[in-house]
């Protein structure tokens, strides 16, 4: 692998880091990750200073209840209020202004309130109040409300008072519903002060937690009361503590490591363990995005949703990793998202664990996907992991079901669910990046594809050569842990380029060889050409790029030889020029181009053996397999030496398996017994070997 792509995956790899550290939760160095109700997974909390004990939320409501039940508010008492109203009586008869004013006094000497408080009053909400006594009025009298009136009701009594006509024009001129307003009156103000200093009494601090005592032991059950005491210690720490003395600064130094480490770790085992990932800018951006990605999805949803973590889908990366790379990959970079993404949880241990045994019931379940129906199968897996590991850890912490939270089962069952969109994300990823997926691979090798239909009924030779090369190839990769797949698929079209001019194939020939009436040079030209048209074909039919690779690396770089060795055997005094006979190539750039050129070569040069026994087989494959490493066709390649050995011997078990030499029968004989006739006909016929 080269240098610059080692730089370039260390430089993404360390952007991506700067970015998961810019959206890590930048808080200071002593703050605590903790929830009511979940078990305190730190060490035994030990107060560094006296801690007030306030009550909790709990407490604090059923204090702020008894208080509102119990509590009488300030009202004004105005004495004088009665005389204004009585002093704009219009003129009238006497007797009955007398009597009006006498009742208006005896009424407003008990009090007169609105018509609602008067209604809260006959609810039975407002049974007292208190008022400033009359000769200090720094002192609050508690006065029943039972004689307060209301407007209304003191209207009501006057109009029942009065029974002569005269009387009852002269209340009606008075117009007393306008006048009549009350002379007891809420005192906003100060019933606002009063309240509030009765509230601050009940909330103040209970008692004092003093410094040295125990605030919280490691493993107890977070109550309310320990929540609040958990709060006010945090608090008190962050204003205890100085700008010089949080240490904010080192917190993103340690952010930055622990991200630094786990990426660098990931690294060193792609370098190592799969190098493909390496090949490509692409590759590298993918892993990266894999990572980061879910992570932002973590801190954005932990932040607007209360244990919102658990509805990432997380283990659509070990799924997806799984279908264009190999599982143990899928596992590795699921760990190193797991442990990064547990940096931000109240509970990095429950969630790991979680996360982990969701990633191998993944994998597990889906060693290979070939259809959709896969994934609604390992969705089941994925959440029938996460409830019993949750479930675990509830029994492991609290040794009962008393912290089982139904939300966070949800919230797991949801993102199990989401699994099943891994199939929308492959066909985006293979979109962005250009991978393909085994889907993509086993859709493209069914015969019934348009292209290879068309390949089938145009080059039937040709077809039925792709057909033979694939299953030779295909035990090949399958030795060697090649991608068996891909390997298939690229063997099918690796030759859909003769489309263009069946004829002149041999495969293709009924008796007339078109080549009898070209020069060497004409022939070789159509021959190459193959290579060029296969590609402009699978360009037109959007033919994935590494199905593409097979068709021009097939050949590599190679000699059309036959066509050469005429031309050299036609000119024998002068040198000809080889580069009209050889193929555009590039030479193999992988096991399974290498595979490919291989399979294809020793299928057609099998065609040609006179006698196919093992041993003939056998020098045969060793023949043209050594001649192409001798050649140089393999040197680009990422086929290893070991390979070539088992390469070989799937090739000549594959081949001698298709060639198996028949047992000669024995002559009939001149008479045959009557009744045994029939049967022996269908043994005979019957016999296959």
């Amino acid at each position: 692998m080269h240098l610059s792509k080692l730089l370039t995956g260390i430089l993404m790899t360390l952007a991506a880091a700067i970015v998961t550290v810019y959206f890590y939760p930048h808080t200071e160095a002593d703050s605590l990750n903790y929830e009511q109700g979940r078990p305190w997974n730190y060490a035994k909390l030990i107060a560094p200073f006296d801690i007030e004990i306030y009550p909790d939320s709990l407490t604090s409501k059923r204090l702020r209840d008894s208080l509102d039940a119990h509590y009488e508010p300030l009202f004004s008492f105005n004495e004088s209020t009665v005389d204004s109203i009585i002093a704009a009586l219009p003129p009238g008869p006497e007797s009955t202004r007398n009597l009006i004013s006498a009742k208006l006094r005896a009424f407003y000497r008990r009090g007169v309130v609105d018509n609602n408080i008067r209604h809260d009053i006959t609810s039975g909400k407002l049974p007292a109040i208190r008022v400033p006594d009359d000769k200090e009025h720094n002192v609050l009298n508690t006065m029943s409300t039972e004689a307060l009136l209301s407007p209304l009701e003191i209207y009501r009594d006057l109009d029942a008072t009065i029974g002569d006509s005269i009387g009852r024009r002269y209340l009606s001129s008075a117009r007393l519903e306008s006048v009549l307003v009350p002379n007891v009156t809420l005192n906003t103000e100060e019933n606002k002060k009063v309240y509030n200093s009765f509230l601050a009494q009940l909330e103040g601090a209970r008692g004092v937690i003093q410094q040295g005592q125990t605030i919280i032991d490691k493993g107890m059950i977070i109550t309310p009361q320990d929540y609040v005491n958990l709060q006010t210690y945090e608090h008190k720490l962050a204003t205890f503590h100085t700008k010089q003395t949080r240490h904010e600064f080192m917190v993103w130094i340690g952010q930055f490591l622990y991200v630094a480490i786990l990426f660098v770790c990931l690294l060193i085992y792609v370098w190592n363990y799969c190098p493909s990932m390496m090949q490509t800018r692409r590759s590298i951006l993918f892993m990266l995005l894999s990572i980061v990605v879910p992570f932002l999805l973590c801190v954005g949803l932990d932040k607007c949703i209360t244990g919102g973590i658990y509805l990432v889908p997380v283990a659509i990366v070990p799924i997806l990793v799984l279908v264009f790379f190999d599982t143990r990959t899928a596992i590795y970079l699921s760990l190193v998202l797991t442990l990064i993404a547990a940096g931000i949880t109240s509970y990095p241990l429950e969630f790991i664990f979680l996360q982990f045994c969701a990633t191998i019931g993944a994998v597990t379940s889906l060693r290979e996907l070939r259809n959709r129906a896969q994934l609604l199968r390992t969705s089941l897996v994925v959440a029938v992991c996460y409830i019993a590991s949750y479930t675990a850890l509830e029994l492991l912490m609290n040794g009962s079901f008393s912290g089982f939270s139904w939300r966070t089962v949800g919230f797991l069952s949801i993102s199990a669910a989401l699994t099943s969109v891994t199939y929308v994300m492959m066909f985006l990823v293979e979109r962005v990046f250009g991978f393909v997926s085994v889907v993509t691979l086993v859709e493209l090798a069914d015969i019934n594809n348009p292209l290879l239909k068309k390949l089938s009924d145009d080059c039937p030779g040709t077809f039925n050569h792709s057909m033979a090369v694939s299953n030779l190839a295909s035990d090949a990769a399958q030795y060697i842990g090649a991608n068996v797949q891909l390997v298939r698929a690229g063997a099918l079209y690796h030759d859909i380029g003769k489309m263009r001019n069946p004829a002149f194939f041999t495969e293709n020939q009924h008796g007339v060889n078109p080549h009898d009436t070209l020069s060497p040079e004409q022939s070789a030209k159509i021959i190459i050409a193959h290579v060029t048209d296969g590609l402009k074909m699978a360009a037109r039919s959007g033919l994935p790029s590494v199905i593409m690779d097979f068709i021009s690396q097939h050949h590599g770089q190679g000699l059309a030889k036959y066509f050469y060795y005429t031309e050299c055997n036609r000119n024998p005094d002068s040198t000809v020029d080889p580069a009209p006979y050889t193929y555009p190539g590039p030479d193999p750039q992988s096991k399974e181009t290498s595979v490919l050129m291989m399979a294809d070569a020793v299928e057609a040069a099998s065609r040609s053996l006179k006698e196919h026994t093992p041993e003939a087989i056998k020098e045969l494959v060793n023949k043209i397999i050594d001649g192409q490493i001798a050649d140089g066709r393999h040197n680009q390649s990422t086929l290893e030496f070991k390979d070539v050995q088992p390469i070989k011997q799937a090739f000549i078990k594959r081949l001698a398996t298709i060639y198996h030499s028949r047992i000669s029968y024995p002559a009939a004989p001149a008479r045959q017994p009557a009744e045994n006739s029939e049967s022996a006909g269908a043994d005979s016929n019957a016999d296959t070997q």
